[in-house]
């Protein structure tokens, strides 16, 4: 068995997605051989969040080297393929590149024995699983809770700034505006670094497999690979009453794992959201919003420990 990343490439009915596996082999027709080896160790599935990709998840990998980690790319980010066409993009679309990709894995006879989704990963893995309870055995959410909402007196603007903006998107592509260039990825780093205050050997991880570097003329430079329509707002967000629905009585075991500097929304959330978990335990972790890259280590116990006691 490889104990080595693996880059994967999965070819979903309706788009191409990047990842890699961490731990063993994909197992397929042309590698029966690899198939108990493959199966040797329980198979995780991990889903990264907003503008990151699945190179968060590899000091956690390292950390957590008991199961088979897979992670992948959303689309729109890392190497994986964008969504066709310049219409507005909405978390509802993951929900089904979840889906696919779920059957892709069943075809090859593998089920996840649990979902780790970070931030945007947790939002989509945790509406998903409540509506499909057999996608796999356990559910660990890592500063994500469910779907996010607002008040219906929002929706109008929401609408309206939505399709603006992918307007003035679009406008920039007629006219040739090229994309801006940046001298080095130490310079990228150094601005997430400032922005968001993410350590800056993790924001180096992310930023790595976000950004090309390439020879174009007087343009060369590196280059945002992620699709610029992920950093436009969606034209609808779910109502409260209807976010809560999504999640309402997830009888799945669930792990809350929450960063001490956290978003601070997420524990504003949790006393409400509590009760919509039949089987939700809440622990926090030393770190910020990426706690799984931050603290790998610490996040890894707390894992394992959920997933050999609990269900």
């Amino acid at each position: 068995m490889t104990s080595e990343f693996q880059e994967l490439e999965l070819t979903l009915p309706h788009i191409r997605l990047a990842g890699w596996q961490y731990g063993g082999m994909i197992s397929d027709e042309a590698k029966d051989d690899s198939r108990a080896d493959a199966q040797a160790k329980p198979l995780v599935l991990a889903l990264h969040g907003w503008l990151d990709n699945a190179q968060s998840f590899a000091p956690l990998a390292a950390s957590l080297n008991d199961v088979t980690l897979l992670a992948v790319d959303w689309p729109g980010h890392g190497l994986s393929a964008h969504r066709p066409g310049e219409y507005p993009l909405h978390w509802i679309d993951y929900l089904y590149d979840l889906h696919a990709l779920l059957q892709f894995l069943k075809l090859r006879g593998e089920r996840p024995l649990a979902i780790i989704g970070h931030s945007l990963g947790g939002i989509v893995a945790s509406a998903y699983v409540a509506a499909h309870p057999d996608a796999c055995e356990k559910l660990i959410l890592i500063e994500a809770l469910g779907p996010l909402s607002e008040r219906p007196g929002k929706s109008q603007k929401r609408l309206a700034d939505s399709f603006a903006s992918h307007t003035a998107l679009s406008e920039k592509k007629v006219t040739g505006e090229q994309a801006k260039a940046y001298t080095s990825l130490d310079a990228i780093v150094e601005a997430r670094h400032r922005l968001t205050g993410l350590d800056k050997a993790a924001c180096k991880l992310i930023l790595a497999r976000n950004f090309e570097y390439r020879s174009e003329g007087d343009q060369s430079g590196w280059y945002n690979k992620t699709d610029p329509r992920l950093k436009l707002d969606s034209p609808l967000r779910l109502t409260p009453a209807h976010a809560e629905a999504f999640i309402r009585d997830l009888e799945m075991p669930t792990l809350l794992l929450m960063g001490e500097q956290g978003f601070a929304k997420l524990h504003e959330a949790l006393e409400h959201a509590r009760p919509l978990y039949r089987q939700l335990q809440v622990q926090t972790i030393a770190g910020d919003h990426h706690l799984h890259m931050t603290d790998p280590d610490g996040t890894a116990d707390a894992i394992r420990h959920f997933l050999s006691t609990c269900g």
